[in-house]
């Protein structure tokens, strides 16, 4: 017994525009929306660590004025009112460099890569 292979039928050029029309939309689909839903995660996480960290930091501030105003008691008070200030923005830098020293170089690419 011979199997007969059924004829196939011919693709007119319509739907070969069709076919590749419709590749070329999914290729620009897979390679534009998804990246930038992946960014906008990355941007939505971001800022509401950015918030976070310059919120805590402004509580951490006016927390470091007022312990260095409590301690230092009368001796820095009149002109020598400004020492807890600078006190409290050299402690600030620190806190911002260390910040600063523990940022991630991690890039959007899927691969990780710089």
């Amino acid at each position: 017994m011979e199997r007969s292979e059924p004829a196939s039928a011919p693709v007119s050029g319509v739907d070969r525009v069709s076919d590749i029309v419709e590749s070329v939309k999914q290729y620009a689909r897979q390679e534009t929306v998804e990246p930038i839903r992946g960014a906008a995660r990355w941007v939505a996480v971001g800022t509401v660590a950015s918030l976070s960290l310059g919120i805590a930091m402004l509580y951490l501030a006016l927390g470091i004025l007022r312990l260095s105003q409590d301690l230092g008691g009368g001796a820095l008070d009149g002109s020598w009112s400004f020492v807890h200030y600078v006190i409290t923005g050299i402690v600030l830098a620190g806190v911002a460099g260390l910040a600063a020293s523990r940022i991630g170089g991690r890039s959007l690419s899927r691969g990780g890569a710089r």
